[in-house]
């Protein structure tokens, strides 16, 4: 059967847009590469988007009609299309940009007259004019704005967040021309409770930039904040607690070990700059990585303190790290300092195993890491317990009791019952 809608990219970003679409009563196609089809057509979510979709939801969306293909002609037959490739950090920090391509250039050739195309991939500034438009263009001879529409809305995720579902959560719209933007609200108003028109695609993109820049700067004032309060001996957790009792003016934030899940802003040093204006933009932004990206570091430099005040080395304990995944409550692992935090602690000589109730398998450095089946006495035989990430199934004071030494990276213990970061 025809689809009115079809979702290019079924992973994180793509996923949750579909279930929204079967659950509004929009026949929906999705196309993914076949391997991601296959697990998809036997009820299984792909793996690293299990946080986006669970498998009871996947098969409520296919009783529901959803269909995954691989067939790219089935692009062909829909009133809206929406990309939703990843765009990952590439080798030198630089948005890869590769998916969205090879999804433009997939939808081109079948791209038919009077056609919604969307991107929701996170994107710098002025990609969906510069790099979207013409490839579209070129590959269907039709021209954006009059011959079809063409629209950006940033995604506006949180995995495992219940009091923001789809629906509830407000959408961005920019388009091409005002024809543009209100077809795509069109759509949109048939998901969400609530659609914003931005001036134009350039404004809807650069909204993203803005969101995923302030949780990142605001997490790495916490950061320091962090490390100042340990040197200065002051409960940086106890000034968070009565800070955000301010009731204007203020929003906490907390530390943690790194910054990890798939809303992080691009590198300022790749983004588009014009030079009319003197230094850098956004060094603020580029001031924030440099401050998350050392905390796995200095997660380490405080387990080693820790570990030799206790009379032991690194070099020979065994440290349990507790929980692996980014974000509480999911299995994603999207950008999770965990492995960084492994890998450091094996080239210091330590032996290391973890627990994590959402991630039966763990690697690193494509080996793989023990897993403790058995938690409480895990944490009872290791020299150092590593508490990453606070899953609501962890009994922290329990654990706290068992373990020889537990360090919360999470602020999650109560005071006086583990070290906190």
């Amino acid at each position: 059967m025809p689809a009115d809608l079809a979702v290019i990219g079924l992973g994180p970003l793509g996923l949750p847009l579909a279930r929204a679409a079967v659950a509004a009563g929009i026949a929906t196609v999705g196309h993914d590469e076949q391997a991601r089809v296959r697990e998809l057509a036997l009820g299984r979510p792909p793996r690293g988007s299990e946080a986006a979709l669970s498998a009871s939801e996947l098969r409520r969306m296919l009783a529901g009609g959803f269909r995954a293909s691989a067939d790219p002609t089935e692009l062909g037959r829909v009133r809206t299309a929406v990309i939703c490739a990843p765009t990952n950090p590439a080798g030198d920090r630089s948005p890869d940009l590769s998916g969205v391509i090879t999804a433009a250039r997939t939808l081109a050739a079948r791209l038919r007259p009077h056609t919604t195309v969307i991107l929701e991939s996170p994107v710098h500034p002025g990609a969906t004019e510069d790099l979207l438009r013409p490839i579209l263009e070129q590959g269907s001879g039709l021209r954006a704005g009059r011959d079809f529409h063409l629209a950006y809305s940033p995604a506006r995720l949180d995995p495992g967040n219940r009091a923001y579902p789809y629906h509830a959560t407000p959408k961005v719209i920019g388009g091409l021309t005002p024809a543009c933007t209100e077809s795509a609200a069109a759509f949109y108003g048939r998901l969400t409770d609530k659609v914003v028109r931005a001036r134009g695609p350039r404004e809807a993109e650069t909204v993203h930039l803005l969101e995923t820049s302030y949780r990142h700067v605001n997490i790495a004032l916490v950061n320091e904040m962090a490390v100042l309060c340990h040197d200065l001996g002051v409960d940086l957790w106890d000034v968070i607690r009565c800070a955000e009792t301010k009731p204007y003016g203020f929003q906490a934030f907390r530390p943690g070990p790194g910054v990890g899940g798939h809303g992080l802003p691009p590198d300022p040093e790749h983004l588009p700059h014009p030079h009319r204006t003197p230094g850098h933009p956004l060094r603020l932004v580029g001031l924030a990585r440099e401050v998350n990206q050392r905390m796995p570091a200095y997660v380490i430099q405080r387990a080693a303190t820790l570990l030799n005040e206790h009379g032991k080395s690194v070099r020979g304990a065994r440290v349990l790290l507790l929980g692996i995944t980014y974000k509480p409550d999911v299995a994603d692992q999207e950008g999770s300092p965990a492995e960084e935090i492994a890998t450091r602690l094996t080239g210091m000589g330590a032996t290391i195993s973890y627990h994590d109730p959402h991630v039966p398998h763990w690697r690193v450095l494509g080996h793989p890491v023990p897993r403790a089946d058995t938690l409480y006495e895990a944490t009872a035989a290791a020299d150092l317990t590593l508490l990453l990430q606070h899953h609501r199934t962890y009994d922290l004071q329990g654990l706290a009791v068992k373990a020889q030494l537990l360090l919360d990276t999470r602020g999650a213990t109560p005071a006086g019952v583990a070290y906190r970061l």
